[in-house]
């Protein structure tokens, strides 16, 4: 995280504990071979923040580790979410910023699941529904969401 000022390194560590926090209260729904991660709203952030690139990836690890499959979710998981966050960031707007989150988690969460033995279906099937779940928590809470905090002063219009 060199050169991230405090204000930054605070805001990413706010950006982890929420993602965590949310993921975790709502384990339930966000972790298995059916999820919808609330929190994946949030990985529309770095068009606004370049330091939700290390909030996310830190978040996702934690929830991972205490919810998820293990250490071995924590790795793929929170690297999936690190590799779409910095595609993410160099998107021109929310609608193509969503595209990493969804396609990348849909791979990469498809393989683990298939590989843990936590998903039943094939692979393609099982990767179809990861994306069609990450574009809801995506488009349906993400543009909302970016929408309220573009509203804040500071922000611009990106």
């Amino acid at each position: 995280m060199k050169g991230y000022t405090a204000k930054q390194l605070s805001k990413a560590g706010l950006i982890a504990a929420i993602y965590a926090g949310l993921t975790l209260a709502t384990a339930g729904f966000s972790f298995g071979p059916t999820q919808l991660r609330v929190a994946e709203a949030m990985t529309l952030l770095p068009l606004l923040f370049p330091e939700a690139v290390p909030g996310l990836f830190v978040g996702c690890f934690l929830s991972n580790l205490i919810g998820g499959y293990g250490l071995v979710d924590a790795v793929v998981g929170s690297l999936a979410t690190l590799a779409a966050a910095l595609v993410t960031k160099r998107c021109k707007g929310p609608l193509t910023g969503g595209l990493p989150p969804v396609l990348i988690n849909a791979v990469a969460i498809g393989i683990l699941l298939k590989a843990v033995g936590a998903a039943e279906a094939a692979l393609p099937l099982v990767m179809v529904q990861l994306a069609a779940e990450e574009a809801v928590s995506v488009y349906l809470f993400g543009l909302p969401l970016l929408g309220l905090l573009r509203r804040l002063p500071g922000q611009g219009g990106r």
